[in-house]
Order: C-alpha cells, then structure tokens, then sequence
C-alpha cells in the first residue's frame, strides 16, 4: 500500500503539471515546456520499476523474463539519462533568460527549444543502448537471483561470469563524458548567471533574478547527489542494503519533489493552477445544478 501511495502520487503531481501547462497559453513558454517534459520523465522511469514491484510484492512471484530484464534496464538508464541532460538544457535556458532577456524570444524560440530537446532526446535514448546490448550479450553462469527490487546495472553485473572490467572503464567513460558533462554545462551557466545577478544594482532585482533559479538549483542538487552516491563506486564494491536506498531515493524522492520544488514558489503556476481547478469545481458544479434541474422538470 505504500509503494502504490508514492506511485499515485508521483502520477497525480506530475500529470497536474501536465495539464496545468497544457490548458493555460500563458505558460506555453520554454521554461514550463522544459518543465513538462521532466514531469513526462519522472512519471516514465517511475513505471518502469514501481508497477513491476507492485506486482512482485501483490503476487510474491519475484521473477522476471531475461528479456523483460533488460527493457527496464535500458529504459531506466534512458530515462534517467535523459534527464540529465535535461537538466542541463534547463540550466542554459535560465541562462539566456538571465544573462540575455532581450534576445531570449529569439535565443530560446520555439524551433530552437524544439531542436535542444530533440537532441535531449537522441542521446539520451541512444547512448544507454550499447551498454544495453553488451550487458545482455555476457555470460549468465552463476546465480538468477537479482539482489535488488529492479535491474540496474551493478547487480544484473554481479550475476555474469563473463570478464567486466573492460565494460566498467566504458561505463566509467561514458557516466563522465554525460553526467560530468551535462554537470559542467549546468555549473558553466550557473557561474554566468550569478555573474550577471551580482552586477544589478538593487537587492530586490537580485532577489527576484535568483528566486527564478532556485527551484532549478534545488533539484539539480537532490539528482546528482543521489546519482553520485550510486554509482561513483567500482560494480566489485557493490553494496545491496546501501544500493537500494539510493536507488529509492531517485527512483521515488526525486520524481516527488520534483512538482513540488518547482511550483512551491511559481506564483504564475500557482495562479494557473488555481484558476484550472476552480474551473473544474465550475463545471462540476454547472452540470450537478442542470441534472437537478432536470429531474424537477421531469416530476413537474
């Protein structure tokens, strides 16, 4: 029952950014596009462990098809990996709007955010699937039973006796040339954007020039803190208890926090939210008074 609470949760949060965004014009702007699209990740990588965990702890069948084992490992990688550089393309568009508001419309038009997600996109889905294919092409000799409440990369590794250690360098390769790559990006526009805060003369446009990115630096701080503390050590030091807390932390906290960072102190969104729901009350509350209507005309 708590598994299936956080999941709801998780869904109802990111799908009421969704529609929020969806329905109001006046957020059909890049940083609530980008906001979209990372409510669409948290709610996709989410379901690709939680409702198989749902279902192991319901039927305590705790197995898993070799093949379906390296979907959700390809998946999750993808979208985990999408998201950072996401995160990254989210950190340049704070940048822009910051260190370069008059040519922010042209900068960050909608072509322009248009094509830095798709290739958000590519990468994200491409690079995770050689590691994919290499992990489902070693040898499985020893052991079937997964130490973990999914398949991630360290202990679906603990299984083969095939040799890793070239396939660790690669992973260690490519974890620094993305994650440390779309770090660098975020931390390079984070250094301009505080650059150009520093040089407002008055406190409250400093204030309120910062208080835009926030929300941003929160989150990206709660991702790669959970991300480094996972997989910055060797697969051989792999840790079970340790690994499934972290992978919890990312896997539940994250895609929780996540709506509720960003939107805490977005007046815009919240005003746009409140005029959704009340609307919504609106209509329900239209529709209940001509039903009633209706039957007192029928009985008359």
């Amino acid at each position: 029952m708590i598994f299936l609470c956080l999941f709801l949760i998780i869904v109802f949060e990111n799908a009421a950014v969704l529609a929020t965004v969806t329905l109001d014009s006046h957020l059909h702007t890049p940083m609530y596009v980008f906001l979209c699209v990372l409510s669409c990740l948290d709610i996709s990588y989410v379901s690709t462990t939680l409702p198989k965990l749902l279902a192991m702890i319901y039927t305590q069948r705790k197995n898993i098809s070799f093949v379906g084992c390296m979907v959700q490992l390809y998946f999750f990688l993808s979208f985990v990996c999408t998201e950072f550089l996401l995160l990254a393309a989210m950190a340049y568009d704070r940048y822009v709007a910051i260190c370069h508001p008059l040519h922010y419309s042209l900068i960050m038009s909608q072509k322009h955010c248009a094509k830095l997600l798709a290739v958000v996109g590519i990468i994200g889905f491409l690079d995770p699937g050689l590691f994919a294919v290499l992990i489902s092409n070693l040898s499985y000799c020893s052991s079937n039973h997964i130490d973990h409440f999914f398949c991630d990369v360290s202990p679906v590794l603990k299984l083969t006796c095939s040799d890793t250690s070239i396939l660790e360098i690669l992973i260690y390769i490519n974890g620094a040339l993305v994650g440390s790559g779309a770090l660098v990006l975020t931390a390079a526009s984070y250094v301009f954007i505080i650059r150009a805060i520093a040089k407002i003369s008055t406190s409250q446009g400093r204030q309120k020039s910062f208080s835009t990115c926030t929300s941003h630096l929160t989150c990206v701080g709660v991702f790669y803190g959970t991300i480094i503390c996972m997989d910055t050590r060797p697969i051989k030091a792999f840790n079970p208890e340790q690994d499934k807390f972290f992978a919890l932390l990312y896997m539940i906290l994250i895609p929780i926090l996540n709506p509720i960072i960003y939107t805490l102190k977005n007046n815009d969104f919240k005003h746009s939210l409140r005029k959704m729901t009340h609307k919504i009350g609106h209509n329900d509350t239209s529709k209940m008074h001509q039903n009633v209507r209706s039957k007192v005309t029928l009985r008359d």
